[in-house]
């Protein structure tokens, strides 16, 4: 190992049942190194922190650190932090019933709980030491979610750690905080500590990295100097499109041109979230397809949510055909003529024991009031009619949906919301994890919707896919809107620029 290197990670791979996570990944750490771990979603950034803090076994590779004699063995969280290796994760893992102090000493056998003068004393020497505003004394509970995040990092500075891992650290703190976290790394870089920096943020990347390492369905793209590196070819790799390769996709379907055509259907001016996305205005047609584009973490599931209701809204007005509505939760949005497909289908779509047929009525249930349930007749001629419509493979309509592919599982929710006979379907990753044929036929059919009057917004993490179905898109970036897209700017080096911040 180079004598600055504090970490190396050779030849990496894990797999679990029907996936390679991780194939041959190599990653480097100096000291006093700010490195950013960037990929999208299934990139094997979160397998890869797991492997070297012990979460996961690795299958094949070696793990070197300075300091230690020949490749080290992690088995386990303590075994990487027994060889110096911490990590502080997005959602605080302290304890906020417990003063600053015992979480800082929480789990280390120093003697700690027989001298609480000098614990405190130690405590408030570390926290002064680090710039960090906040009392031994006080309750964590009582400090906001960016000094917690300071506290968690401090604890891992006092346990003398050579890397820190940072995951997703800012996703909920604002400017003001994130900068404050920002000082605290470059003094732990200016004392020689490695960190590790997981985030999505692309401004955050090149305001405080030195160097960044970019994973693509579990490989080693390659690691960059900052400076090498400008944004658009960050997400170029990040994507795995090259510009040069980037041909324009035209739509397919007819465009709809009955009654009301052309009119905005919804429009919002100002919504916010509780979900930390800036105030944004938008709005859709009657009978059209547009999307929200931008790298995963841009806000674009959280610009939707706040549309559905499904996220507390702050502030903001709504208009539905241009009269003024209040939409604060999923069943004002549903009363509206508003449906939502969310991007995690097993979390919030399905429910895995029901059958297909009562996972298929649901949402009409709902608006029809659970003291007027739908006749078993009824129900059954609805389940036959879209398992037939949208091509279901299930053994029969009372088979559990868990059962169901992931395709047919997603096919099931669509039904549900047609079923309920919407004006405007929010379909957020409806294809993702499905096999080609089934992402096909589902494309073809939010064409088909619009074409007959439906609107439709459509989120894909595949830009090809977004621009054979929408006829505008919104891209996002940080968590703000960005850029609006249409016409001759609908094609991929437009939209790649624009995630990018405009570079050519």
């Amino acid at each position: 190992m180079n004598e600055n290197v504090v970490l190396e990670m050779k030849n990496i791979s894990k797999s679990f049942p029907g996936v390679r996570a991780l194939q041959n990944v190599d990653f480097r750490l100096c000291e006093g190194e700010i490195h950013a771990l960037m990929g999208e979603n299934g990139a094997g950034k979160s397998t890869l922190i797991k492997v070297l803090t012990g979460v996961y076994g690795k299958d094949e590779g070696e793990i070197f650190l300075k300091g230690e004699s020949g490749a080290v063995s992690i088995r386990s969280p303590q075994d990487a932090q027994n060889l110096g290796i911490s990590t502080v994760y997005q959602e605080i893992t302290l304890c906020p019933n417990l003063t600053v102090a015992e979480n800082m000493y929480i789990g280390r056998e120093k003697g700690w709980r027989q001298n609480w003068k000098k614990i405190n004393a130690d405590t408030n020497k570390i926290l002064e030491s680090l710039g960090i505003p906040a009392k031994a004394t006080q309750q964590l509970s009582s400090c906001s979610i960016a000094i917690q995040q300071m506290v968690a990092i401090a604890r891992a500075v006092d346990m003398e750690c050579k890397v820190l891992i940072l995951d997703e650290p800012t996703s909920s703190l604002d400017e003001q905080e994130v900068e404050k976290l920002f000082g605290l790394m470059r003094d732990l870089k200016a004392k020689g500590v490695g960190i590790i920096f997981v985030t999505h943020f692309l401004d955050q990347v090149y305001e405080v990295c030195d160097k960044i390492t970019v994973l693509r369905d579990g490989k080693l793209v390659g690691e960059y100097v900052i400076e090498d590196l400008p944004r658009v070819q960050l997400v170029s790799k990040m994507l795995g499109k090259d510009l040069d390769d980037m041909a324009e996709i035209k739509g397919e379907g007819q465009e709809y041109t009955g009654e009301g055509a052309g009119t905005k259907f919804y429009e919002a001016e100002g919504l916010q979230s509780t979900a930390g996305i800036s105030p944004f205005d938008f709005y859709i047609k009657k009978g059209e397809v547009n999307g929200f584009t931008g790298l995963l973490g841009s806000g674009r599931s959280e610009c939707v949510r706040a549309i559905f209701g499904a996220d507390h809204v702050t502030s903001g007005k709504v208009k539905i055909n241009g009269k003024g509505v209040k939409i604060t939760n999923p069943l004002e949005a549903m009363k509206n003529g508003i449906a939502y497909l969310p991007e995690d289908r097993k979390g919030d779509g399905i429910i895995g024991d029901l059958s297909v047929r009562e996972n298929l009525i649901l949402a009409a249930q709902v608006l029809k009031g659970f003291c007027h349930p739908f006749s078993k007749a009824e129900a059954e001629k609805a389940a036959d009619e879209y398992i037939q419509m949208l091509e279901i493979k299930t053994a029969s309509k009372e088979t559990p949906i868990k059962s169901l592919s992931g395709g047919n599982q997603q096919k099931v929710i669509v039904a549900r919301w047609l079923f309920a006979h919407p004006e405007y379907l929010i379909l957020d990753e409806p294809t993702r994890g499905i096999d080609i044929g089934t992402k096909t036929e589902i494309q073809k059919l939010v064409l088909k919707l619009a074409s007959e009057g439906m609107s439709v917004t459509f989120i894909s993490s595949e830009t090809d896919e977004m621009l054979r179905t929408c006829s505008r898109l919104v891209v996002m970036r940080d968590r703000k809107m960005v850029g609006e897209l249409s016409g001759d700017d609908l094609n991929q080096n437009k939209i790649m620029s624009t995630i990018a911040g405009g570079e050519a």
